[in-house]
Parts: C-alpha cells; sequence; structure tokens
C-alpha cells in the first residue's frame, strides 16, 4: 500500500503532460534491466533468473517476494540489488550538488493520517487484504505484494483515498523483508561475498551508461531540467529517490510521474520476465557452494 500510495491525481496527470519523459522511462528500464543482465550472465555466469531479478532497476521489495518462491540465488539478487540503491542514494546528491544542479529543499503538503480519516484507512487495508487474497488464489507471484500495490496506487491515483500510510507502517514491513533476507547469507563464504560485490559494482556499471544514455537522450529531446532527470532516471529505491527529489529541488510532481511509470512497467513485466528466463533452464549457481566443493568442482573440471 505504501509503494502504491505514490499515485496521486497529480503524479497521474503527470504521466499525460510529459508524455515522451514517460515513454523514455518505460523504454529504458526494460534496456537497463536487459543489459545488466546480459553482463551478469556473460561475465558473472549468473542463471537467466537470477540475472533477470538483480538487473531491475530499483525494485527490491518487489523482486524479492516474486523471486522467493523461485529457484533463484536469493542471496546474489539481494545484495545486488542493495549495492545499486545504495550507490545510487549517495551518489546521485553527490553529482548533482558537485556539478551544481541542486537547489534549496523544499516539502510537499502530506496526506491525511490514519487517525484523521478512520474510513479511508479501513477502505485502504480492507481492499488491499482482499486484493491480495485473491491474488494469492488464483495463483499469482507475487500476490500478496502486487495486490495491495494495485489497489493503493487505483485508490490513491484517482483522488478517492488521500491517506498517507505512517512511516512505521512500511518500515516494519521493510524490516520483516530484510530479516528474512538476511537469514539467507548464513554460512556464506567471504569468497562468495566478493563475488556479488564485483558482481554488483559491475552491473551497477552497466546500468548507469545505459541510464545516462537515456537522460542525455530525454535532455535534448524535452524541456525538462537535467537535475529532475537525473533523479528520476536514478535506478534507485522509489521512496529514496522521492526524498531526494524534495531534498535537491527537484520538480516532486515530474520525478513521482516518472517513478510511478516505472512501477507499473516494472509490475507488468516481472511476471513475463520470470516466465520467459525459466525457458533457459537452470544453472547451478557454483559460487554459491562452500569453498571446498568449488575446490572438488574445479579438479573434476580439469
Amino acid at each position: 500500500t505504501a509503494v502504491g500510495g505514490i499515485a496521486t491525481p497529480e503524479t497521474v496527470h503527470g504521466m499525460t503532460t510529459w508524455p515522451l519523459s514517460i515513454v523514455l522511462i518505460a523504454i529504458a528500464m526494460v534496456v537497463t534491466t536487459v543489459a545488466a543482465s546480459l553482463y551478469l550472465i556473460k561475465v558473472h555466469g549468473w542463471a537467466a533468473q537470477t540475472a533477470m531479478f538483480a538487473a531491475v532497476p530499483g525494485a527490491l521489495s518487489q523482486v524479492v517476494v516474486m523471486a522467493v518462491d523461485r529457484d533463484a540465488d536469493m542471496r546474489g539478487i539481494v545484495v545486488v540489488q542493495t549495492v545499486r540503491a545504495i550507490a545510487t542514494t549517495i551518489g546521485v546528491p553527490i553529482a548533482l550538488i558537485a556539478f551544481g544542479l541542486a537547489g534549496p529543499a523544499r516539502f510537499p503538503v502530506s496526506g491525511p493520517g490514519i487517525l484523521d480519516a478512520p474510513w479511508q484507512a479501513g477502505l485502504l487495508i480492507g481492499s488491499a487484504v482482499l486484493a491480495a487474497v485473491a491474488l494469492y488464489r488464483v495463483g499469482f507471484s507475487g500476490g500478496f505484494f502486487f495486490g495491495p500495490m494495485v489497489v493503493s496506487a487505483v485508490l490513491h491515483g484517482s483522488g478517492f483515498v488521500e491517506l498517507r500510510p505512517p512511516g512505521w507502517f512500511a518500515s516494519m514491513a521493510m524490516i520483516g523483508l530484510g530479516a528474512v533476507n538476511g537469514s539467507r547469507f548464513a554460512n556464506t563464504p567471504f569468497r562468495t561475498l566478493l563475488h556479488y560485490l564485483a558482481a554488483s559494482l559491475g552491473s551497477l556499471a552497466v546500468a548507469v551508461a545505459v541510464l545516462f544514455g537515456f537522460v542525455a537522450i530525454a535532455a535534448l529531446t524535452t524541456s525538462v531540467r537535467m537535475s529532475d532527470l537525473i533523479v528520476s532516471y536514478a535506478p534507485g529505491a522509489v521512496d529514496a529517490m522521492m526524498i531526494l527529489a524534495i531534498a535537491l529541488h527537484a520538480d516532486p510532481v515530474f520525478v513521482g510521474a516518472c517513478h510511478l511509470a516505472r512501477i507499473i512497467v516494472v509490475s507488468a513485466a516481472l511476471p513475463f520476465g520470470a516466465h520467459m528466463t525459466e525457458r533457459f533452464g537452470h544453472k547451478p549457481h557454483h559460487h554459491d557452494l562452500p569453498e571446498p566443493l568449488d575446490t572438488a568442482r574445479d579438479a573434476l573440471e580439469d
């Protein structure tokens, strides 16, 4: 529900106000995912499905919910997604400030709280639960995440609900995801972590190069400010990018519209991408094996 809450009447209207930018960012997400996936497959030997999940820009929670039920390397996915999110959150403001593109902060008006609009809270939570259960019943992968997100986006985007879930609400969900994902690193050799770090930095470089090309195209074909484009195309977490938009004086409506478009593209493409990558078959994640087994495997291959 918190992710879907990015949809407001203003951001939905913004998607129609800047059609070229929205189309470009949709294409950019697909091209970036494909390019980073190919890098992980060709250079680091990752399985196609694991590489695809790891390469999707700024979609850790969505990816984890869908990948957890599949034969994917969750540790690699979490490391690559986390490193990219952290690097983006740190690197974007540094780059904008260094080039003089950032301005003074401005803060948007927030919506009412749960106690201020109890009927909106009841409608939002009740609809989200029903959507989650319905998608789970029909076997939709990641239904517990996508159902509430779509319902929240529709209710907020139509202006029917203006409620903003409290910060602790989303924080508790992220704490739960973090605890589950962190447990997957139990007994992980240090060499494996180094492999993941190398894959993370390499795929990040590929993603940044591709996205920079799309930012350049958008800058040449639209009248949008460079700072707005950079924050909008940055492959970081949506909530972090919206905070940066405020802190760096970017246009929050434009940035919100672009990230809403990104959420829609990712949500629509993830199930399709997961299905398509399954056709490539499963490739063993040799870098996940304990070090003694790695040595034995290398000896047999020689």
